[in-house]
Order: structure tokens, then sequence, then C-alpha cells
């Protein structure tokens, strides 16, 4: 049914203006409420007594670990393991919701509330009538105007840690309500075009122990300064090219605490177990190089994008007046898997054993630019490389965006025999 009959139906049925009840049906589904759910929370709006579908009653009480997204109701009693608060914004409105974790015997779920049931970490809640909905492909609960919670005083015995205190290196996609301390170790501010029109937010890199990652502070906090450490309350994570990224937002606590170790290594993986992953941001690889792809060696990017550009021409701004640049896009195995590692100019001229400018002279010398990716892969090609940098996973393979990149020492027919030996053959 779509919103326009269904407003149609309500206003029939409860004897009211169409248009009302067509505006307030907008807002609540511009929320995500569910269309049963918003239909029934105007049923009791406007005063239809006889409705039925709208209490808590009416909603199957489930474990969580049997919710599937092809529930409508459901009724649950739980431990409140993380809460979260952020404003969003549809059709030009604000709205600030609340999100987390609940959690009983049997598993977890997370939950968006619309309105605000003070909810807090360690409570045992019955939540009823809950609308379910899917999320990245996966059932969440949906607290609305229709669902009740109640405070139950005897708590719950759950297998899962009560808090948002979390390690970066266990941050994932999707979290909220999570609390980090963390080493600024980069941080630049910029202006970017936000919904309010152009806006000013942090962009840098997190650090502690176990690993480093990305964020984002939407709202910029005084106390977030490159070298500074800090204890934050209420960040969410998100995917920022195929990795975890912190946002830290105006509902975010940050206070100041004493220096948070960082470490100096970064996380060594396998290939597979770092394509598995999804993406690192900060991930040691080894393996051998086996080949260096078309698009290595010398190429022209865009004055204005810095993409790569053929024939003097932009997929963005079409024809234009490239710069030169160097870059090496090469095939890393290690018998587990294989990633494109990606190396900038600084890197690459490294490996060349040249400047930019030793590579367009040895071009026009030889007359032709394919020269210099020659010489690269024959460098590079059957030797084994240790490489560090921020790996990513989308439909187009795996890449690597090397920070590091050196030659690694060890003996390659060993660790093939390892290889083998682990994979059992």
């Amino acid at each position: 049914m779509s919103l326009d009959d269904a407003a149609e139906d309500l206003a029939s049925s409860l004897g009211v203006d169409k248009a009302e009840v067509k505006e307030d049906l907008e807002k609540l589904v511009s929320y995500s409420v569910p269309m049963d759910e918003a239909k029934q929370s105007l049923r009791r709006k406007y005063g239809d007594e006889g409705s039925t579908g709208g209490g808590a009653d009416d909603a199957p009480t489930t474990d969580i670990e049997e919710i599937t997204t092809d529930d409508d109701r459901v009724t649950v009693t739980a431990r409140v393991l993380t809460v979260g608060k952020r404003s969003i914004r549809y059709d030009g409105d604000d709205q600030t919701i609340f999100e987390g974790e609940l959690a009983d015997g049997t598993g977890r779920i997370s939950y968006t509330a619309w309105t605000d049931f003070s909810l807090t970490p360690g409570d045992t809640v019955t939540v009823g009538n809950a609308g379910v909905r899917e999320w990245d492909g996966n059932p969440e609960l949906n607290l609305g105007q229709s669902t009740t919670v109640t405070l139950e005083e005897e708590p719950l015995s759950v297998p899962y840690d009560v808090g948002g205190q979390r390690n970066l290196i266990d941050l994932e996609p999707g979290d909220r309500g999570r609390t980090v301390e963390v080493r600024v170790l980069e941080v630049e501010q910029k202006t970017i075009d936000g919904r309010d029109g152009e806006t000013e937010i942090l962009d840098g890199v997190f650090g502690d122990e176990t690993s480093r990652l990305p964020f984002t502070d939407w709202d910029p906090h005084d106390a977030i300064e490159a070298g500074t450490s800090v204890r934050l309350e209420d960040v969410y994570v998100d995917e920022f090219r195929g990795v975890p990224s912190v946002n830290v937002t105006a509902f975010t606590t940050v206070e100041a605490i004493p220096e948070v170790a960082v470490s100096d290594e970064a996380t060594a993986m396998s290939v597979q177990e770092a394509v598995d992953a999804g993406g690192v941001y900060d991930v040691e690889l080894t393996g051998n190089i086996i080949e260096v792809r078309d698009g290595s060696g010398l190429i022209q990017r865009c004055p204005e994008c810095g993409r790569v550009v053929q024939n003097d021409q932009c997929r963005s701004h079409g024809k234009v007046d490239p710069e030169d640049d160097l870059r090496v896009k090469a095939i890393l195995d290690d018998g587990t898997d294989s990633v494109t590692v990606i190396l900038g100019r600084e890197l690459t001229e490294e490996v060349y054993g040249g400047t930019l400018t030793d590579a367009l002279e040895a071009a026009r010398d030889e007359m032709d630019r394919g020269v210099v990716a020659d010489d690269i892969a024959e460098t590079l090609a059957g030797r084994e490389y240790r490489v560090r940098g921020s790996l990513s996973v989308d439909e187009y393979g795996a890449n690597l965006d090397a920070t590091d990149f050196e030659e690694s020492g060890g003996d390659p027919a060993s660790r093939a025999e390892r290889f083998l030996a682990e994979v059992g053959r």
C-alpha cells in the first residue's frame, strides 16, 4: 500500500482530515518507523480506541536469537549493553536518536530509539511492541512511539560486556555508543559542504596500543589536538574506504587523560586474513611481487582532482593540462591470497632509484614513457617485500595504499613451505 493510500484509509476510518494524517504519516515513515507501527501510532493519536495490534501484549515475547527480519513487532526482556546519542536530518528536520545494543542469554541485537526512553547501560528492561527492520542485512529493533519500556528489578545475566569501552582494534563499522582512550596522532581542520552549508570539521588519526584508525570530529573539540591523549565517550563507527572510522559528535564527551601508549608496529597479517577482514587501516603484509601492473611508472594526473588521466582527458573535468607523477601498482602474493599494492611518488622514486625528473629524462631519451615501468618491474618482480599501509576491499578487489615498502630479506622458499604446511598440502 502506498503512503497516499494508507493516509486515505486512515483518514476515512478515523474521520479526520486526510492532509493532516498524511503529514503525520510522512514524518513517522521518514524517521524509519515501520508503516504498520506508524499507522497504529496515528490511530492512538486520533483516539481510535478500537484499534488492534498497537499494544505490547500483541507483540510476541521473543528471544533475541530468534528475531529475524521477517518479524513485524516483538517484545524482549534484555540487558542494555550500550547507549549512544546522535543527531540525524531527514527532509530538513533534525532528529535526535538513541542507539546501541541489547542482549539476553541467547544473543545481541542493535536498536534505534526515536524517543528518549532513559536507557542506561546495565539496565534490564522489557521492551514491548518494538518494530523490527533490516539494517546491513541483520534485524534491528526500532523503538518508536508505540513501544513501551519497563525497567525490571531483577538484573538479567548475559554473556556480554556491559558498556561501550573498546580498544581500537575491536571497533567495527556499525558500532554505536562506544568509549575509547586514544592518542591523537594526526589532526587537520577542514571545511566541507555540510548539511547547514560550509562546516568546519576535524579529520585525523587516533592510535592506542592495539591499532590506529581514522576519525572525523563533526563538532570540533578543543581537546582534540595532535599529541594529546583523550577519553571519548559516545562515539560511533562507520566505514571509510573499507576500514572502520571513528566519528566524534556534539554528544561525545571528550576528556584529557594521561598519555596513551601507541604501538609503533602495524598489525601483521597474512593477505588472506587482511582481505577477509574487509579492510584494515594499518596492516603489515609480507609476500612476493609477482607482477607490476599496467598504470605503473610515469603517469599523468588531473590538476583539479588528482585522478589519473588518459589522453589529457579527466572523467570529471574533461580536457585538462595534466601533471606528471610516478606510481607503482604491483601484485603482492604470500601464498594465501594476493593484493594490489599501490606506491605513491616518494616510495616509487625509492624503488626506481631516481626522481620524477630523472624518470622524465629517461623517457625522453628513449622516446618511450614505458621504459620507467619496465625498469621498475625488473627491480621488483620475484622479490619478497614487507609492506605497511591501509588495505581496502571493494567490488574491484583488494588494494593496499603503502606507507612503507622494503625488501624483507626473508627466504621465500622457507615461507612457501610454511604456508603449504599450514594448508595441509
